[in-house]
């Protein structure tokens, strides 16, 4: 019961509400005094309950209701880790932007007179065997890791909500096929087909971003698939249907938005994992390659060299947890935020 009126107490202060105001919305009872000394005034009086601590007529409310944004946001911000992780992600991007300009080394540029260096005044992060500093190259290796993450798990939302939605509606000789195909890729392993794809780009982190939503669709759209299943059974998708409407008008205008939460979500945990399999791919020697650079390759790079150098393996390792990190965190505040009900991280 506690529990309970405090998620009250916490959806009221979302909403601008008070509990007066509840009582009020909920308890306007009018007077059914029928008497033959009834007033004219008596008839349009309001009752209230002695429990909502009312003794007389209040003025009206004029509070508005807020937005649903700004209801998202409010239960977004309480959630502590998830605010934590939203400034780390905010300061990565700005050093991915802003990093490569501050320090006076090119990430490609070789300091051939400070080989492998401990960090100093001049190289903030040290240097690397062949004199490449490390803080240029890891401010580099970030915005490279970010670009192809956030492109791949763009993509890949777009791609699995549409297949996914679509499946869902046709249903029929369609969805089987979907489904088919979603059930076989899912059923080999991915990673392979990925690193034999790549294997003879020579680095191209363009094709890596192909391969990765081609491959990485599969899962989401199965996902997306069984929650379009109860929503195509409301009765506005059958109106549309009987009205006319196209199958592809009704997905993007009574489906999708429906899920839209879940999108949301799974573009945040998709970030994580594009970043993880990128890393695994460049550590490999299977994405981006030399003298391009992520995160990947310079943990690659960094590991031949813990013993000796360990700097060039645990800055760029802490790069990579805080970015993981933080989007976890994020997207543990989103479900939040758009699911009152999850309590995982905090209640909304």
């Amino acid at each position: 019961m506690a529990e309970n009126k405090d998620r009250a107490n916490l959806h009221r202060q979302d909403l601008g509400r008070s509990t007066s105001d509840d009582a009020l919305i909920g308890a306007r009872i009018p007077t059914n005094d029928m008497t033959v000394t009834s007033t004219a005034t008596g008839q349009t009086e309001t009752a209230y309950p002695a429990e909502a601590g009312i003794t007389e007529s209040p003025e009206p409310n004029t509070k508005q209701s807020i937005g649903r944004f700004t209801l998202y946001r409010r239960r977004f911000f309480r959630n502590r880790m998830a605010v934590v992780g939203l400034g780390i992600f905010v300061l990565l991007v700005l050093a991915a932007i802003i990093g490569p300009h501050l320090g006076k080394w090119a990430y490609d540029d070789p300091d051939f007179l400070n080989l492998s260096t401990a960090p100093s005044a001049e190289h903030w992060f040290g240097t690397n065997d062949v004199g490449n500093d490390l803080f240029a190259q890891s401010m580099h290796g970030l915005g490279r890791s970010l670009m192809i993450a956030v492109s791949v798990s763009v993509g890949v939302s777009v791609l699995s909500a549409f297949i996914g939605a679509a499946a869902a509606l046709w249903g029929g000789t369609v969805e089987k096929v979907i489904l088919t195909t979603i059930h076989f890729l899912l059923a080999i392993p991915s990673f392979l087909l990925i690193a034999l794809l790549v294997a003879d780009s020579g680095g191209d982190w363009k094709l890596l971003i192909v391969v990765l939503i081609l491959f990485g669709w599969v899962y989401p759209s199965r996902v997306i698939w069984s929650l379009a299943l109860s929503v195509r059974e409301n009765d506005y998708v059958r109106a549309a249907r009987y009205m006319g409407v196209s199958r592809i008008r009704t997905i993007f205008r009574h489906i999708l938005p429906n899920i839209g939460s879940l999108l949301i979500i799974q573009f945040a945990l998709g970030v994580v994992s594009t970043v993880m399999s990128e890393t695994g791919l460049s550590f490999l020697g299977l994405g981006v390659q030399l003298p391009d650079v992520s995160l990947g390759t310079l943990l690659s790079v960094g590991a031949s060299t813990l013993e000796s150098s360990s700097w060039q393996f645990w800055f760029p390792a802490g790069i990579l947890t805080l970015l993981t990190v933080s989007m976890a965190f994020i997207a543990d505040g989103l479900r939040d935020a758009l699911d009152p009900n999850s309590k995982a991280g905090g209640q909304a």
